[in-house]
């Protein structure tokens, strides 16, 4: 099933709880041009505009500009690490226990 880049970006918006406002203030764009983008397929965003957009929903510009419905194994792994470099040194110890321990299953 195909997806179009404005429905990823709109779903991605609400899984996050993010208002349009809130959007358009993370990625210096305003309401209107946010709005455009979920619901019209005519409007492209820059590159420069497309890496804020996909910073700000925490996915890649790849995954929002391929057509597939669901982001890749690769796509699933730069989300989590850099979800994974915002926390603080200690949290990432404590995750980096918890994946040695899931790694142990003998």
């Amino acid at each position: 099933m195909t997806t179009s880049l404005g429905a990823k970006i709109k779903r991605h918006r609400q899984e996050k709880g993010f208002s349009l406002d809130k959007l358009a203030d993370l990625t210096d764009s305003s309401k209107s041009y946010i709005w455009e983008l979920e619901n019209r397929d005519t409007r492209k965003p820059s590159g420069e505009k497309l890496t804020r957009i996909a910073q700000a929903l925490e996915v890649t510009t790849d995954y929002l500009l391929d057509d597939s419905e669901e982001p890749g194994n690769e796509v699933l792994k730069e989300a989590f690490f850099r979800k994974f470099s915002k926390l603080a040194p200690d949290d990432q110890a404590k995750i980096n226990q918890m994946i040695d321990m899931w790694g142990k299953k003998d």
